[in-house]
């Protein structure tokens, strides 16, 4: 594979978005060249593609394995490993869904979980809580429902974010409706 500007504009791209997502820049412009790449990339072809040394290849490697974003291959009569990405675009769209809900949201809800089981001492504590609880059922029913959508089929999930506003509008149409019942 070669670095042609269309691919580094991609690859250099997506490790600021990888930033964004839970891991740092390099580690996503290696994901990015495993994503885009046909062919499994040994971690020399990854260092010279990017301008990277060896040693931060290979902890970007590490990184993504722990995602469980990519495999390695081997190749008969080369000692070499090779990796690529691992699964559909789906598939790694929810896998950095489920990190980021074990590395962000839960230990979050955890710590809600546990002030909220403390008894308030002083009207400021029980005002406090009442908020954190507002806080925390909605990181559980995001949670919930984040969890709910990664079990859907990518054909359903498709057909899902394709209905977008379409399902605000029906929504908003029940509540007229419901309105006119109630007068």
């Amino acid at each position: 594979m070669r670095m042609t500007p269309m691919i580094e504009s991609f690859v250099f791209h997506f490790g600021e978005m990888g930033s964004r997502w839970g891991f740092n820049r390099t580690v996503g412009q290696i994901y990015a060249l495993l994503v885009i790449s046909e062919q499994p990339l040994s971690a020399n072809d990854i260092g010279e593609m990017l301008g990277i040394s060896r040693g931060n290849v290979s902890m970007g490697l590490k990184e993504l394995h722990s995602w469980q974003l990519v495999h390695t291959t081997h190749r008969p009569g080369d000692r070499k490993d090779y990796y690529q990405s691992r699964g559909s675009i789906w598939d790694m769209a929810n896998r950095v869904f489920e990190e980021r809900r074990k590395r962000e949201m839960d230990p979050t809800l955890s710590l809600l979980r546990d002030i909220l089981l403390d008894e308030a001492g002083n009207a400021e504590e029980a005002y406090a809580q009442e908020r954190i609880a507002e806080i925390h059922d909605l990181l559980e029913n995001i949670t919930e429902w984040t969890q709910s959508l990664q079990s859907l089929s990518p054909e359903k999930l498709n057909t899902l974010m394709k209905l977008g506003s379409g399902v605000g509008k029906v929504l908003e149409f029940k509540d007229k409706l419901m309105a006119k019942k109630a007068d």
